[in-house]
């Protein structure tokens, strides 16, 4: 069992950058895939900082978009390990875009990436434990633990729920569905 602990603070990365013309999509708006690409930057850097490891997205558990970014604005993203398991560490990350010449700022997205830590055979490694300093990361590490059964929960209903019993199908007539 590994008895190295770090703190919230050690997987901390912040990263800015200028929203450019060409990352648009056609409506003008910063296009999402680019942010979702850049989300998954910060989420490795923060895990394999706080690990010591390299270390491969497993999921993308949330992503919220709030309000939409705007070419000329600054985006920046703030990263932190908010829960720990074996191998694993879910990273949240906040977004903000800021408009250069007014100096006004917008909660732009937040989102988790669940990020497992290899060794040099890309096996699973164990990570660091967790020191939480506060209420915020206390409050954060619970988020990943309701997460972490959430997920679990969804997954043991795909393999044990019946979408073609009599009750799945009196369901559906609730949707708006055809069969």
């Amino acid at each position: 069992m590994n008895n190295n602990f770090k703190t919230v603070a050690s997987s901390k990365i912040a990263i800015s950058q200028l929203m450019l013309p060409s990352h648009t999509n056609f409506s003008g708006k910063i296009h999402g895939g680019y942010i979702l690409s850049l989300l998954d930057q910060i989420a490795f850097a923060s895990a394999s900082k706080f690990s010591g490891h390299y270390c491969v997205t497993a999921s993308v558990d949330t992503v919220d978009f709030l309000n939409p970014i705007e070419a000329g604005e600054l985006v920046t993203m703030k990263a932190s390990v908010n829960y720990v398991g074996k191998s694993s560490m879910i990273v949240g990350i906040r977004v903000e875009s800021e408009n250069i010449q007014t100096g006004k700022v917008k909660h732009c997205n937040s989102s988790y990436f669940t990020m497992v830590a290899k060794d040099k055979n890309e096996n699973n490694i164990e990570v660091p434990g967790l020191k939480l300093s506060n209420d915020d990361e206390i409050r954060r590490f619970f988020k990943g633990i309701k997460q972490n059964s959430l997920k679990k929960e969804r997954n043991e209903h795909e393999e044990i729920f019946d979408f073609k019993s009599e009750s799945a199908m009196k369901i559906l007539k609730s949707y708006r569905v055809k069969l």
